[in-house]
């Protein structure tokens, strides 16, 4: 293809009009030319591939300006296998020193609730209380009279953590109707727990049916209340239509089964007879 190019005039300006519209022609058709021209090379380059050198030198561009965010992931990512700790069979560590059991640094407190009517015990029966628990026990006591309750709390003579605990139990077996001296076994053994229950949980009762089923765990002066304990070897108060127990978790279990069955209406000769197949094999489990 030849594309001709037109040259500008040289001539003087006193020219003939004809050489000018000439002039002015030409230009047109040589900006025509020169886009054809230009439309041709761009598809020349469109088809020709870019080099290698193209390739890798914008490659190398990228890398440059991503750079400066790459490092710290390379710092995250790569970890020497060297410098983790290694990792023993079993640690070793050393037997705790029993000072270190003792809560001398924080004082703890509890506040035991004495229902009205055992006020009167409590002071009457003062000494034997206060004195188990801090003598035994290292705790210090005092009695509310404004708010009737018993308040305990740690001191730095107290001897074990489940100290606290057990005098509380041992104030509430008490506020509950327990004997003072069937509640400081609460203090001496740990296998002692109390259950508490009322015969509406049992079985709901009204009138005089309700009041028949509380003789029958009472018995005659009594004697049925008396024949469960010795035969569960617990102790059992029977505060209105509430029941407190006692005792081991399996002895408190015989007991309670014994209550049950006489709150539903079993006669007494049957629980009796219940009650000297479980003693029996109480005795051959001791042998």
């Amino acid at each position: 293809m030849v594309v001709v190019h037109a040259e500008p005039s040289t001539s003087a300006p006193t020219t003939h009009k004809k050489n000018r519209r000439k002039l002015n022609k030409k230009p047109s058709t040589s900006a025509q030319n020169v886009q054809d021209a230009d439309h041709v090379s761009d598809t020349d380059m469109q088809a020709e591939p870019p080099s290698a050198e193209l390739t890798e030198a914008a490659q190398a561009a990228i890398i440059e300006k991503d750079d400066g965010n790459g490092e710290d992931d390379e710092l995250m990512i790569d970890t020497d296998p060297t410098s983790a700790p290694t990792q023993s069979s079993a640690p070793a560590f050393p037997p705790l020193p029993a000072s270190a059991q003792r809560t001398t640094l924080k004082s703890e407190t509890r506040r035991i609730p004495i229902p009205p009517h055992r006020m009167t015990p409590l002071k009457r029966d003062w000494v034997n209380i206060f004195g188990p628990l801090t003598e035994m026990l290292g705790l210090q006591v005092r009695m509310n009279v404004q708010r009737k309750c018993v308040e305990i709390r740690t001191s730095k003579h107290t001897k074990e953590v489940g100290s606290l605990q057990k005098g509380a139990d041992f104030v509430k077996s008490f506020a509950l109707g327990f004997d003072v001296n069937d509640a400081i076994a609460l203090l001496r053994l740990d296998d002692l727990y109390l259950d508490s229950f009322e015969i509406k949980d049992v079985k709901t009762l009204h009138g005089d049916h309700l009041s028949r089923a509380i003789g029958r765990i009472a018995g005659q002066d009594g004697k049925t209340k008396f024949t469960i304990e010795n035969a569960s070897r617990t102790r059992i108060v029977l505060a209105d239509t509430k029941i407190h127990i006692l005792g081991s978790f399996q002895n408190i279990k015989i007991a309670r089964d014994a209550i049950v069955s006489l709150i539903l209406g079993s006669p007494p000769g049957k629980v009796y007879a219940g009650l000297r197949t479980v003693s029996s094999r109480m005795r051959q489990r001791a042998l």
